[in-house]
């Protein structure tokens, strides 16, 4: 079965480690934009160096270019099995432009990861990376609610949506995903 699976949450909620158990369980393809944006950053390419200015402001990169970075990569033979969307779509435009680019099929779920504010930024200072500071913490946290956070509608009036409890140990949060994502629409 192909499965077609959006993962939202702040960043720091826990995203990461459940993507590696959801991919591992369904065989599906994981996709993350913030993972592509840290290489391109790494390898030094123009992406990478203009991404590199916003990320460490704490700001998102534009909805037209990771519109086309997904695009790209929805075309590789991994992705035919299904996927696993991780920091996309952060925006509305974003998500139009995602079932845009599924039609005529659609996500099947958008599994959103419900973690309290303090609790992520704890985490994401303990994780040490560098435009993980306090200021840009916060600025991520206020882009979420104001960009990312009406999505919940957009994918609640689509059926897909479901919110799963984000505190526990992984395989705790790991079993009410999958019971959320298994259980009928």
């Amino acid at each position: 079965m192909t499965r077609r699976l959006v993962i939202l949450g702040k960043q720091g909620a826990g995203k990461g480690t459940q993507c590696e158990l959801l991919t591992e369980r369904y065989g599906v393809a994981h996709i993350s934009t913030g993972d592509m944006l840290r290489a391109a950053v790494a390898a030094g390419t123009e992406l990478g160096r203009a991404a590199e200015k916003l990320m460490d402001a704490g700001e998102l990169v534009g909805d037209e270019l990771i519109l086309g970075i997904v695009a790209d990569r929805l075309e590789e033979p991994d992705a035919r099995a299904g996927v696993l969307l991780d920091g996309f779509p952060r925006t509305e435009a974003q998500a139009n432009g995602l079932f845009a680019l599924l039609a005529p099929e659609t996500v099947d779920r958008a599994i959103d990861l419900d973690v309290p504010d303090e609790v992520v930024t704890q985490r994401m200072l303990e994780r040490g990376r560098a435009d993980d500071t306090p200021e840009a913490i916060a600025r991520r946290l206020e882009l979420y609610e104001a960009e990312t956070a009406p999505l919940r509608k957009l994918f609640a009036d689509r059926g897909v949506l479901v919110t799963v409890d984000g505190l526990g140990t992984p395989a705790d949060v790991h079993g009410r995903i999958v019971a959320a994502v298994e259980a009928a629409p």
